[in-house]
């Protein structure tokens, strides 16, 4: 007796929920093999790709991050992942919706076409997952957020950096956009938390601050609790820049700092915060032309299915709750 088989889900699928399996190997690439369109009904969750990387200030690449992550993912795209209580994707309509577009020749500009990409998906229903592009991207996706929910709202912040330094002038820069975040009232700093950071900036604007030796020391555990009581019940939005992990977990990234969390720590942390109230997320920063053998990419992705998780596992099941 022969099976129906299955390939190319990315555009033959029929619904958007479930796992099915085809060939890791090959087919039409997309995130987790889920729909690659632009028709957002019935939709809970979109998959954004932003590959924009001119606000580095190391190396550039990570415009290349989207499409390295999607492939990395189609070696979990077959099963439920291990240890979840439930499949998100049996929970969640989950399509890619394909990456937003921007004028790069005209770089004053892109922030704005950011944001106009992002809140046209989300005013519509859906909520964004989206796959970086440097970490400039969150502070355009985080406007979006909150002109659709108001604001301000909590960040869930994985980095090696604050991204906090000072600048007057409206910098480009993926080390700025929290100051410009908080300083305009996009977020707040004493219902959010900054994990894993280890480098130095004296003025921390009011975030809380759970540095990569205070996690090493307490564990994944008080990290979990101190985050859970952070953030509380507010909207949170959840930001991991790869750069998080150790260098020896995720060499792809534009600027590695040693010290670093695990990719059991930095997994199992999100694992633990299920119930807190996830509004939109985002996985940035991995630059694949400086990645061995993927695994920047393969942990990225990871990550972005225990975002998914997490999206899942919030109050009010698949309906946003802000």
């Amino acid at each position: 007796m022969s099976r129906k088989q299955s390939n190319d889900n990315a555009i033959t699928r029929d619904s958007l929920y479930g796992t099915t399996a085809e060939p890791t190997y090959s087919g039409i690439v997309s995130f987790m093999r889920r729909k690659y369109t632009k028709d957002l009904a019935g939709a809970d969750v979109a998959v954004l790709g932003v590959p924009f990387d001119t606000a580095t200030t190391n190396r550039p690449g990570a415009r290349l991050g989207p499409r390295a992550i999607r492939a990395a993912s189609a070696i979990m795209a077959w099963e439920k992942m291990y240890g979840m209580e439930f499949d998100p994707f049996d929970k969640l309509a989950v399509i890619d919706w394909g990456d937003c577009y921007f004028d790069h020749g005209r770089p004053q500009g892109v922030p704005d076409e950011i944001m106009e990409c992002a809140y046209e998906i989300i005013r519509q229903g859906p909520a964004l997952l989206t796959l970086g592009g440097d970490h400039f991207i969150s502070y355009p996706l985080i406007k979006a957020h909150v002109r659709k929910h108001g604001g301000p709202v909590s960040i869930l912040h994985f980095d090696a950096h604050s991204d906090t330094w000072a600048d007057e002038e409206g910098r480009i820069d993926h080390g700025t956009m929290f100051y410009f975040a908080a300083k305009e009232g996009l977020v707040d700093p004493s219902t959010s938390v900054q994990i894993g950071l280890r480098t130095s900036n004296p003025d921390t604007l009011g975030f809380n601050v759970l540095d990569a030796p205070w996690v090493h020391k307490h564990g994944i555990e008080a990290t979990i609790a101190e985050a859970r009581k952070l953030v509380g019940d507010t909207p949170v939005y959840l930001t991991f820049d790869i750069d998080c992990l150790d260098p020896s977990y995720a060499p792809g990234t534009g600027t590695p700092v040693c010290g670093g969390l695990t990719s059991h720590q930095g997994l199992q942390i999100l694992r633990g915060l299920q119930g807190i109230n996830v509004i939109g997320m985002d996985i940035v920063e991995v630059a694949p032309a400086y990645d061995v053998g993927e695994i920047t990419a393969l942990a990225a992705a990871q990550l972005a299915m225990e975002m998914l998780y997490l999206y899942a596992s919030r109050p009010g099941g698949q309906a946003c709750t802000v």
